[in-house]
């Protein structure tokens, strides 16, 4: 079944050529399905990337999702405002809905603490309108700190270098449907300046680890009524995204760590290839159907 997006979206295009099957508004509502309403808070900068990025995994799976794109109450520095308009929701039009489901993205702010971040109250609201309108919200990177930190006082702590690469994981429980499918070891992509020590998600007893990784520490985590699930990383990364982030760092004249298991022989002039991408419209599916759409109530109303 499809994505449902905006028709005039510009990852339409994208997706297509990639034979995700998207449909536009004015089809969809010809169809007598309720899809399931997904809203993604993009706090990334490059929002166009970051969507194609998120609505290529949403859009392969059997199920009809009708996609709401929302914007914090800022002024953008990379996407023009006449974009956000068209394509975006504020955060005051997103809390007068209910969700199945809702991704909260990463932001490149892990240096500031949360206080110090412009949009922190606003996104406070956010994070606390979901516990009674939101079925199940997925966390990812800096979203995932910023969850854990407001919904349960767990602290990030900052790395001396930053955590580029592609790292291995294993369960750290047996049986998660979350986690139906996948490998013994399966890997997960990671950028960002900060970490979380297990010892003190261990401490709360309303969390799980699902997954870790013995380079890059605690990597999945949910609540155990699986309304909330937390990623550190970066599933949803394309091929070159690591290599784009380095090459732009470096231009800069920044001091930043080669991506660990990532370019070939850890040449930068060979091309990298992904093997994270079964991994990741694995999760995705799992999350969508398993956490989302066999629990979700039918009329959003009853979420409580």
């Amino acid at each position: 079944m499809p994505i449902r997006i905006h028709s005039d979206l510009p990852a339409r295009a994208t997706l297509e050529k990639e034979n995700i099957f998207v449909m536009t508004e004015n089809r969809a509502e010809t169809q007598e399905i309720r899809p399931l309403k997904i809203a993604i808070v993009n706090l990334m900068p490059t929002k166009e990337v970051t969507e194609t990025q998120l609505l290529r995994l949403l859009g392969n799976t059997p199920l009809q999702i009708e996609i709401s794109l929302v914007r914090m109450d800022h002024v953008s520095k990379n996407t023009d405002e006449s974009y956000l308009d068209k394509f975006y929701i504020s955060s005051t039009e997103l809390m007068q809905k209910k969700f199945d489901g809702m991704i909260i993205t990463g932001a490149p702010v892990e240096q500031l603490n949360f206080e110090e971040v412009d949009y922190w109250d606003e996104l406070c609201k956010i994070m606390d309108y979901t516990k009674k309108n939101v079925y199940s919200t997925l966390y990812l990177c800096w979203g995932c700190f910023a969850g854990l930190y407001h919904h349960y006082g767990i602290k990030k702590y900052g790395l001396e270098n930053k955590m580029s690469g592609i790292f291995m994981n294993e369960r750290a429980t047996e049986g998660d449907p979350l986690l139906r499918g996948f490998d013994d070891t399966f890997p997960i992509p990671q950028s960002r300046h900060t970490t979380l020590h297990k010892e003190d998600i261990l401490k709360c007893p309303e969390l799980e680890i699902l997954a870790e990784s013995a380079e890059a520490g605690v990597t999945i985590i949910k609540s155990k009524d699986n309304r909330s699930v937390f990623m550190t990383g970066h599933l949803e990364y394309d091929t070159l995204t690591l290599s784009q982030e380095y090459f732009r760092d470096t231009d800069k004249g920044m001091k930043v760590p080669l991506p660990k298991n990532y370019f070939p022989t850890n040449n930068v002039n060979r091309m990298p290839t992904s093997y994270w991408r079964a991994t990741a419209h694995l999760f995705y599916s799992n999350w969508l159907n398993y956490y989302v759409y066999q629990d979700t109530p039918f009329v959003l109303d009853d979420i409580k």
